[in-house]
């Protein structure tokens, strides 16, 4: 029987799971890349160093997270943190979003024309006068190098080299606890900027790119072509709003990315690779597996080796008790900031991906355990009814209605593929029914359910197809990206659950609303007449 995912207890009263988080990360990382990242007004150099650390690391009290079922099972899971929501309970007066100021540019340029000794004498001046929103839609729309080199020292204090004059840090001060703050003048514009990718490539190093400049986040872990030209970072969040920290995999800062065209295979190939590599450590430190102390990044044969033991582990009876039991993996691919103030997607600099283990119980305001909440299983609870059902698999019977699909309009003749790319190990394709009127799903073809059961093969195919879903979709212009990970837990059961991968594109032109708050997906286009247009952009990269 499968027990419901609500917050609503038997007894009446809410459920409320309480996660306390407290772990350890082991360093994988085997270089240091200590640089200053600018100074204080005094001239003292601040460095990343605190970014480099040597040892292993221990967080005793990562933020209190509150995850909270959906009294619908269909509609999630919520998480509350702590730090933030706190901050709120103790002012819930500042709740609110801000009313716009006044905007008018002729006002501004009248300002400027009755003080004589500015005026509007060179561009930077022009700049000074637009108000607020302007200049921040010019920073997300500008394509001029030299015009947002002018608005990036609006928007911070730049520290420039005295030979060259690039730029080679930013200003630093103090706050009253001796922190160090960044000396960001207009955090929206400075944001915007930084994710614009015609901001010259030594302006996005020096403000938001080298190790460090961030924050305190330690880098644990680091992925190096034999050629040097892909280089991966794995930061370490703590606190984070995924319990139990999360990390994440960004481009380097000497490999810059900004788009999904500029990838290669190699750099997708790295960062999955940290996403393969922290997830297996730390399932090998719940079942008792040692690892070599040496600080290094996994070989790929010695990241096989890995697997395969802890699939050993995994398989034996009675099966050992895990305390994390599967993965969060997710992209969140572009940036966009509207000038109204409205963040349009949740990503920042550079390409990133992020990657987190989920405990398999969480304990409640009661003292009791439930099971905490993993995307996967709601696909778990429906292969299983779906089973009871009809009596088959879910995925064999959807792999074959892929195969042999018929146009929805039933029109003969035309385009009725579904399918973009596949080989031996999966396949990318257009769902039937699509949640955003471009998604794109990814699957194994075999019964792969989480990325313990996926062996060298299937792991460069997945990266493969991941690249290109998302190549595919940039080609057709989507600027924003999301890509989930649907998996099952690593002691399942459940022997037919296969992977899956969505990626759902945010358009201009259908935001949600109300139908798709209801779940109801709104689609004007075919998914037959997508799929070929896609087959037609993977042939131009």
């Amino acid at each position: 029987m499968i027990t419901p995912r609500s917050c609503v207890g038997e007894d009446a009263r809410f459920i409320v799971g309480i996660h306390k988080p407290g772990f350890e990360v082991k360093n994988l990382r085997n270089h240091d890349h200590i640089a200053s990242l600018g100074q204080l007004e005094d001239g003292t150099i601040v460095d990343n160093s605190v970014n480099f650390p040597d040892a292993d690391l221990y967080e005793p009290c990562a933020d209190i997270i509150y995850e909270i079922a959906n009294p619908f099972p269909f509609r999630g899971t919520t998480y509350i943190n702590s730090a933030w929501a706190d901050v709120k309970a103790e002012h819930p007066e500042t709740i609110g979003i801000s009313k716009p100021a006044p905007c008018s540019l002729l006002q501004n340029f009248e300002k400027f024309q009755a003080n004589k000794t500015t005026g509007i004498k060179n561009k930077k001046a022009l700049l000074d006068i637009l108000p607020h929103p302007l200049t921040i839609a010019l920073a997300q729309a500008s394509t001029d190098p030299e015009e947002l080199m002018l608005l990036a020292k609006k928007s911070c204090r730049i520290l420039f080299d005295p030979d060259n004059q690039s730029p080679a840090g930013i200003g630093y001060t103090k706050d009253q606890n001796d922190k160090l703050i960044p000396e960001i003048h207009d955090h929206e514009l400075f944001e915007v900027l930084v994710n614009n990718r015609y901001l010259p490539d030594d302006y996005k190093n020096a403000l938001v790119l080298k190790p460090g400049v961030q924050g305190n986040n330690e880098i644990t872990g680091e992925y190096l072509s034999e050629d040097g030209k892909t280089h991966v970072f794995e930061y370490l969040r703590r606190n984070s709003y995924i319990p139990w920290g999360h990390f994440a995999s960004n481009m380097a800062n000497d490999a810059i990315r900004y788009r999904a065209l500029d990838l290669c295979d190699e750099d997708m190939k790295g960062i999955r690779h940290l996403y393969y590599q922290r997830a297996f450590v730390r399932v090998a430190a719940g079942l008792g597996i040692c690892l070599p102390d040496k600080k290094a990044c996994l070989t790929q044969n010695r990241l096989e080796d890995l697997r395969k033991a802890l699939q050993a582990k995994l398989n034996q009876t009675p099966a050992p008790c895990l305390e994390f039991d599967n993965t969060l993996w997710g992209w969140n691919f572009g940036f966009g900031y509207a000038q109204s103030g409205h963040r349009l997607h949740a990503s920042h600099q550079m390409i990133h991906q992020q990657n987190a283990m989920i405990p398999k119980l969480v304990q409640t305001d009661s003292g009791q355990t439930i099971p905490s909440f993993s995307c996967g299983d709601l696909i778990n609870d429906f292969i299983r009814q779906y089973k009871d059902a009809t009596g088959k698999g879910f995925f064999k019977t959807y792999l074959k209605a892929i195969k042999h699909n018929t146009r929805t309009d039933g029109k003969k003749g035309n385009q009725s593929s579904l399918i973009l790319m596949e080989d031996d190990q999966v396949i990318l394709f257009v769902p039937k029914a699509q949640i955003s009127e471009w998604e794109l799903q990814l699957m194994p073809k075999i019964a792969c359910g989480n990325i313990i059961e996926a062996d060298i093969k299937m792991r460069n195919s997945l990266d493969q197809a991941i690249l290109t879903a998302v190549k595919t979709l940039e080609s057709l212009g989507a600027n924003f990206v999301t890509s989930i990970e649907f998996s099952k837990r690593f002691d399942s059961k459940i022997h037919d659950q296969h992977m899956l991968y969505s990626f759902i594109p945010r358009l201009p032109y259908a935001p949600d609303t109300f139908s798709e708050a209801q779940l109801r997906w709104i689609s004007g286009c075919y998914p037959e007449d997508f799929a070929h247009a896609c087959r037609m952009a993977i042939k131009t990269f």
